[in-house]
């Protein structure tokens, strides 16, 4: 929040993208830094943070806006900066009334934050960055639940689930078809033949094994001969644990394509693509629509 409240110092208006470049360049941010997209996909992280910054030193009084996407400081802005303060964070706004009513607003202090739907907002995060972080926490407890409920799980069972994640991550053509060619091979480490496209012009060989142990190169080793012998170029290996350093270095040196799916990796791509969970709530984000307002 300083910096944006130094660049509005000169006291001229301010276009809130020339400063989301300002302050990038002020922090020798990279490409790659300012191309981070927030979990949703649909902002950066550093513009939204940037956004947010302008939203609470505007709360507080510290800038105005002027016109759609310009912003400009107060006198109220200036003589903060006159104090030439270290940083500004929420708990030096909390000394403007604006600012306090901002948090306060719409909160019923006889209600929980979870009766009102309001709640305070974490020190040095935006509201996007909380609901990230409550996202990625629920879904690191929905993986951790899927893959105990998978090793739990029978060996016949294992192998239908990951029939129903290929398909759903669009391989095999039908499940009908895809379940037709798992599990039948059984030749020399492979345990399945599946489509690549829904028409077959290619194929993939599966080998898809529970197993107590990190596998280690021997077994991508075998999966490699087995798929020579088949004169096969692709191959995907599935575990509900994981791999050695020397199995996943081998994987990436041979000319075979095998890609190696651990137990966390498939946790995921099942929570991904909707197999074996359900949806519990959806929360949508709404941001204004700059073209509905205007006028020109």
């Amino acid at each position: 929040m300083l910096p944006v409240l130094q660049l509005a110092s000169d006291e001229q208006e301010h276009k809130f993208s020339d400063s989301v470049q300002y302050i990038a360049e002020k922090f020798s941010l990279t490409d790659e830094e300012k191309g981070e997209l927030l979990p949703s996909g649909t902002q950066a992280v550093f513009n939204n943070r940037v956004g947010w910054a302008r939203s609470y030193l505007k709360q507080a009084g510290l800038l105005e806006s002027t016109k759609r996407g310009y912003f400009k400081i107060t006198e109220q802005g200036l003589k903060l900066l006159a104090e030439k303060p270290e940083k500004i964070d929420s708990a030096l706004l909390e000394r403007y009334a604006e600012f306090q009513e901002f948090r306060n607003r719409k909160r019923d202090q006889s209600k929980s934050p979870e009766e009102t739907g309001t709640a305070p907002i974490p020190e040095n995060e935006t509201p996007e960055d909380t609901l990230a972080s409550a996202y990625k926490l629920l879904r690191k407890n929905l993986e951790d639940e899927i893959l105990t409920s998978v090793k739990d799980s029978s060996p016949a069972f294992f192998e239908r689930l990951v029939v129903d994640l290929l398909v759903k991550m669009g391989y095999g053509g039908s499940r009908q078809d895809a379940g037709r060619a798992l599990g039948k091979s059984g030749d020399g480490g492979i345990d399945g033949i599946i489509n690549e496209d829904q028409l077959g012009l290619d194929v993939i060989y599966i080998q898809a094994k529970r197993w107590e142990g990190v596998v280690g190169r021997p077994e991508i080793q075998k999966f490699a001969g087995a798929l020579q012998g088949q004169r096969a170029k692709k191959g995907v290996f599935i575990t509900t644990s994981g791999f050695t350093k020397e199995a996943m270095e081998y994987a990436s040196l041979i000319e075979s394509k095998i890609i190696l799916i651990n137990g966390e990796k498939l946790a995921s791509l099942m929570a991904q693509h909707n197999v074996g969970v359900t949806v519990a709530g959806k929360y949508e984000v709404k941001k204004i629509d700059a073209d509905y307002f205007d006028e020109e």
